[in-house]
């Protein structure tokens, strides 16, 4: 069974004649002129767009015209090994960004809204796009405004618009007060008229300025990418020259275009590519499993290289909802009991704070924020009979009720209920100042209608404050500590967020400002005055998205949490955007990571993954990159002497799985627990190009001494040739990877059994056109191994650089074993 809801809509029941709603006839006649709730799709790339974007790349070009030229040179056969990378390239993205979207989809149809819509006097749940102008769609606790519009009646009537504007207090809403898609009933309830439906909404106009797709930066990706354009335009001259030369040498134009495609093919570091993939897809299924969602594979690496990260305080830091923080009774003061007694009086004492506010929270079947929070905390319903209520007025600010036998009990602003007192207002202020908010309790003899009776006392103060996030403190903690710095951007007073974010354990929490004091104007002195605060409070929209880019332009790479329809222009300018499963769809529909469990702790093991992908992905680089510098040579110096080149294309696809592709593999899957650092590119030539011309040196030397020297055939030659070129290769992981487990040895001594075998079985032999050489060349791949090895030691290897930090245990997900003790049996 599908989880999408039925369209037919649900009748619910009738309504009271004088809100009768849209026709029939009414609402065909929108429907016929385009007036429906018409959701703009989600920023994200149709099948054919994700299809396009993985298989039309770069090294896909270059590999597929090399397949082509030797499928012309020797037809269907062993040397076009190397055009799998195509198909496994192409496939991993795919896969990869196809689930992501998939796991959105799912998400967003679980949390779709309906709409209670009022036509014909009847009153009917629809799905969103079936709301047309000008209906009559009904509010209740809980329930999502789906659409611009009106209120037309309200009962106590309090919208959470936290989504929206970023401001957790919910408002209050009168007849004739605007509502705005994306907000929420908070308490009460009401009807609204719809006047801007589709697109006009607001919530769609802000999720529409983020509607076209990007792909998130990747120093990785733009790295390899770096070398590739360079590899295009390098690529055709040196083939061109070395085809010529080899078509003037050899007795066959077909070895000239074989030895061609082998020298172009070798140049071209197309395993990198798949190796850097397998590391992000690794990333990918690690967190996963912690419930993290990747749009796209470069995401992984993105939080490594974040070091500012802007924080949506509403529901990211907090959980969005207010708990009690205490109740601070007045002392001193007398409150009347039953028939107006003051407690303590007549028979015995009289009812206690606890009681009061538990009494107050059980009289209202639909609570508002305060009450909740109040009936959370006092959860012991004293049972006492309601006898009269007077519900909360955003006018009055206050509510009250009066129980049979236990007198009145008010409850709502301090200065509303108690004008003029110098003590409660001292003391609210206190509170304040600590970013709580405060409701004073007062009782009275009895209900006086709208007015407040004359003999009202004021009982407590009662603190509230927002939900901090249990994870919150220690996540952010462990982020500080790794040189992230920490902004924290909200719509709500200054000093309320600079309260949380004390709370929460953000250091330089003191640094406030208001954001309307931002120099909106001056590109300059807005970046100084974003980068010199920490918390920003009455933020808007459009400056979340000014205060990001003004970050990006001192140098920083920004990261952005949020959960809202406010927060998506700033996550999708963000380097990394971050959003909360529970959020907006538009939030989850632009950010490159969704926390589908909305846990805040899972950022320090997107932070270790990613350094990890990193870290490992730049080690295996040095392979790959080495041997496009081998190949330059080589196919340089052959283009000067004017001999047949030494390899085949399947002798290098030979050398390049056991000496790069194959160790890296498991380097890119190794732990690496070191910092990340910028320079990807300049670090890999450093080693690449004294590495490369090391290894074309020896397999050189040896090919000529077997050739010239020896006299021996070209497959012996270029059999030397290939064992001397695995050889160096296998030093150079040994240099590559001296920093790491003894487990080393075995991959290396496995790759070098490798050749072994292949030399060993007939089959393989002939497979790979090997044979083993003669004795006096075995003694000349000797002695030219030695040398390398001792020049190799001089190679500079700066991937062993950076800070080592180890992942806290208390951030570490559950192993296999604590999940399934933890799985109840059946």
């Amino acid at each position: 069974m599908s989880d999408r809801p039925s369209t037919t809509p649900t009748a619910v029941g009738p309504v009271d004649a004088d809100g009768r709603g849209l026709t029939a006839a009414e609402v065909a006649e929108r429907v016929a002129d385009g007036r429906v709730n018409h959701v703009p799709s989600d920023p994200s790339r149709t099948t054919s767009q994700i299809l396009r974007a993985n298989v039309l790349t770069p090294v896909n070009a270059i590999i597929g015209t090399l397949l082509v030229l030797i499928v012309i040179a020797d037809g269907i056969g062993p040397d076009m090994l190397f055009g799998g990378v195509i198909v496994a390239n192409s496939l991993i993205g795919t896969i990869q960004e196809l689930r992501a979207r998939a796991a959105l989809d799912r998400l967003a149809v679980l949390n779709t809204p309906h709409a209670v819509v009022v036509r014909d006097g009847e009153t009917a749940e629809l799905e969103v796009e079936q709301v047309v102008a000008d209906d009559l769609l009904v509010l209740s606790p809980g329930a999502q405004v789906v659409v611009d519009g009106e209120v037309v009646t309200s009962t106590g009537l309090e919208l959470n618009e936290s989504l929206l504007t970023g401001e957790s207090d919910p408002v209050h809403k009168q007849p004739g007060d605007e509502v705005m898609s994306g907000s929420f009933v908070a308490a009460g309830s009401g009807t609204f008229r719809a006047t801007k439906v589709g697109a006009d909404s607001y919530a769609a106009s802000l999720a529409g300025a983020a509607k076209e797709f990007t792909l998130v930066h990747s120093e990785l990706r733009d790295g390899i990418n770096m070398i590739l354009k360079f590899l295009m335009v390098a690529l055709p001259p040196i083939a061109i020259v070395l085809l010529v030369r080899l078509w003037g040498t050899s007795e066959d134009w077909r070895d000239a275009l074989s030895g061609t495609v082998a020298a172009a093919v070798a140049m071209v570091p197309d395993g990198l590519v798949l190796l850097t993939s397998l590391a992000f897809m690794a990333g990918v299924v690690k967190l996963s499993r912690r419930n993290a969602l990747l749009r796209e594979l470069a995401s992984v690496e993105l939080l490594a290289r974040v070091d500012t990260l802007c924080l949506d305080k509403t529901g990211t830091i907090t959980t969005g909802e207010i708990v009690a923080a205490g109740v601070e009774e007045l002392d001193g003061r007398s409150g009347a009991g039953a028939d107006g007694a003051a407690p303590g009086d007549g028979d015995g004492p009289g009812p206690s704070v606890d009681e009061m506010l538990a009494a107050l929270a059980a009289s209202d079947p639909d609570p508002n924020a305060t009450l909740l929070a109040i009936g959370r905390a006092h959860p012991d319903d004293p049972g006492w009979a309601l006898v009269d209520t007077v519900p909360f007025s955003s006018a009055r600010k206050w509510s009250a009720a009066s129980f049979d036998g236990h007198g009145a009990l008010f409850l709502g602003a301090p200065e509303f209920l108690a004008p003029g007192d110098a003590e409660v207002a001292d003391r609210v202020g206190e509170q304040a100042a600590l970013g709580r908010r405060v409701v004073l309790l007062a009782t009275a003899s009895g209900l006086t209608g709208d007015e407040l009776p004359d003999d009202l006392h004021p009982r407590a103060l009662v603190l509230l404050e927002d939900d901090i996030r249990d994870d919150a403190e220690d996540t952010l903690g462990y982020l500080s500590e790794q040189g992230i710095g920490l902004k924290v951007i909200s719509g709500d007073h200054p000093g309320t967020v600079a309260a949380v974010a004390t709370r929460a354990g953000v250091p330089d929490a003191q640094r406030v400002m208001d954001a309307r004091d931002l120099p909106l104007d001056d590109d300059e002195a807005l970046a100084e005055a974003v980068e010199s605060h920490t918390v920003f409070g009455r933020v808007k929209p459009e400056q979340k998205r000014a205060m990001v880019r003004a970050l990006q332009s001192r140098g920083h790479v920004v990261g952005m949490t949020g959960d809202g329809v406010n927060d998506v222009l700033a996550l999708k300018d963000a380097d990394m955007g971050i959003a909360m499963g529970a959020g907006s769809a538009a939030s989850r529909a632009v950010a490159q990571l969704v926390l589908l469990e909305n846990r805040f702790s899972v950022l320090p093991g997107v932070l270790a993954e990613g350094r990890r992908v990193i870290n490992s992905v730049e080690r295996a680089a040095n392979l790959f990159i080495y041997g496009t510098v081998y190949s330059v040579c080589m196919a340089l110096v052959i283009t000067v002497v004017g001999t047949d080149y030494p390899f085949l294309p399947r002798h290098l696809t030979l050398v390049r799985s056991l000496s790069v592709g194959i160790p890296g593999f498991f380097l890119a899957l190794a732990p690496d627990p070191r910092r990340a650092r910028t320079g990807f590119v300049p670090r890999v030539i450093r080693f690449a190009i004294p590495a490369g011309a090391i290894a074309a040196a020896a397999a050189l030397t040896v090919y000529f001494f077997a050739r010239e020297v020896a006299d021996t055939s070209l497959v012996d030659a270029r059999s030397a040739a290939t064992i001397t070129l695995l050889a160096v290769g296998l030093l150079l992981l040994l240099r590559l990877t001296r920093t790491l487990p003894p487990w080393r040895w075995i991959l290396v001594g496995s790759m070098a059994a490798g050749i072994v075998l292949v030399l060993a079985i007939p089959f393989a032999s002939e497979f790979f056109d090997l044979v083993r050489p003669p004795e006096t060349v075995w003694e000349a791949i000797g002695v030219t191994v030695l040398v390398a090895a001792i020049a190799v030691r001089f190679v500079p290897v700066t991937a062993d650089g950076g800070e080592v930090v180890e992942l806290p245990d208390r951030f570490r997900p559950p192993s296999r074993k604590e999940r399934a003790d933890r799985t109840p049996a059946a």
